[in-house]
């Protein structure tokens, strides 16, 4: 079976901890598919989540992690797309549970409010959760 890819992207605000994840994802065998920002200089979030949206939506990735200074702005942009639910998370729970209830295939964090320990705790439970299914799928298919 092929390795599960996984796209990423921030803005300049994420860029240290998109950097953090990249190395935890490769070294857990995911095939990475980083669309950016590439430093630490002042960029625009709506470009990147527009790239990361269009990824997942169109299968390029299975999944996605945008990351922003807050996880606003790159969740509000993900959004935007259909066949995209990105879910903004704090914490391994609201990570695990964005998986079961909601299928999200997008987690979203914000740099300046969430530290790494935390970040990875929050990539892992969402990596490793599936969709409960259920009563939880008559609610995700009318999200579209």
């Amino acid at each position: 079976m092929a390795a599960e890819t996984v796209a990423l992207a921030s803005d300049h605000g994420g860029f240290e901890l998109k950097e953090v994840l990249k190395k935890e994802l490769a070294a857990q065998g995911y095939k990475l598919l980083d669309l950016g920002t590439n430093s630490a200089g002042s960029v625009d979030y709506p470009d990147f989540g527009r790239a990361l949206a269009d990824a997942v939506a169109t299968g390029k990735a299975t999944k996605g992690v945008g990351i922003c200074g807050s996880g606003i702005g790159i969740s509000i942009a993900l959004n935007r797309r259909p066949g995209v639910r990105a879910a903004l998370v704090h914490d391994g729970l609201s990570a695990r549970l964005s998986r079961m209830h909601n299928d999200a295939n997008v987690l979203c964090l914000g740099a300046r409010t969430t530290g790494i320990d935390v970040a990875k705790d929050c990539l892992s439970a969402f990596l490793s959760t599936s969709f409960e299914g259920g009563r939880h799928a008559r609610r995700v298919e009318k999200l579209g």
